[in-house]
């Protein structure tokens, strides 16, 4: 299920399927220019990179962003037709590619706030589900949501730590669990495998951030 699917760095994602889709570019390391779709969760420097969707954005590369991202996109060169804006708790698609909205906020900190309207995405590829959580920490929401493989942060201070983002994975039962978010700006790169001594065995733990 993680065929042709990459964590570049942090919680820079790049899956290569029949559409080329990047989540959250970060720290690119040279340019792809190959991006069928690119979709961002919010818009923190280390989610929403000016210099990093230049770098993997061509011709007709569509965007689907927050509202809160809406007039950024405009002033980078992207066209009203080739933006798609995305609200939480909601259905889309964009070039044969089906996904929900998930709701990405904290519930003890302040840095993502509800209101925002930052989501997660639940992405269905190739007959699975995607479940690219965002910034977030335990929530209502994403406590129902039901994938194949789940991308959850682990870093803390922002996000949930690994102690909660395995509480997380538990609940949800995914059958794949990756972690991101951790070992650039937040969190050690240890706590990758302490995430996984705390995820339950009948779940397969797969590390991607080196």
């Amino acid at each position: 299920m993680l065929e042709q699917i990459e964590v570049l760095c942090h919680s820079s994602i790049v899956i290569r399927r029949e559409k080329t889709i990047y989540i959250d570019s970060f720290k690119i390391d040279k340019n792809y220019n190959d991006a069928d779709i690119i979709m961002i969760t919010h818009d923190h420097f280390d989610h929403y990179s000016e210099e990093d969707i230049d770098k993997v954005r061509k011709e007709d590369t569509v965007i689907v962003i927050p509202e809160s991202l809406y007039i950024k996109a405009l002033k980078i060169g992207f066209v009203d037709e080739n933006i798609v804006i995305v609200e939480p708790n909601n259905e889309y698609e964009v070039k044969g590619v089906k996904f929900k909205t998930i709701p990405a906020y904290n519930v003890n900190k302040q840095f993502h706030p509800k209101e925002n309207a930052w989501v997660g995405y639940l992405i269905e590829l190739d007959g699975n589900t995607y479940y690219i959580a965002g910034d977030t920490d335990i929530t209502e929401e994403n406590t129902k949501v039901e994938c194949d493989v789940a991308f959850l942060p682990i870093g803390g201070t922002y996000t949930m730590d690994y102690e909660e983002a395995a509480k997380l994975a538990n609940i949800i039962k995914p059958k794949v669990v990756v972690p991101i978010h951790y070992g650039e700006i937040v969190g050690e790169k240890a706590d990758g495998e302490k995430f996984k001594n705390l995820v339950n065995s009948e779940i397969e733990c797969r590390i991607l951030i080196k």
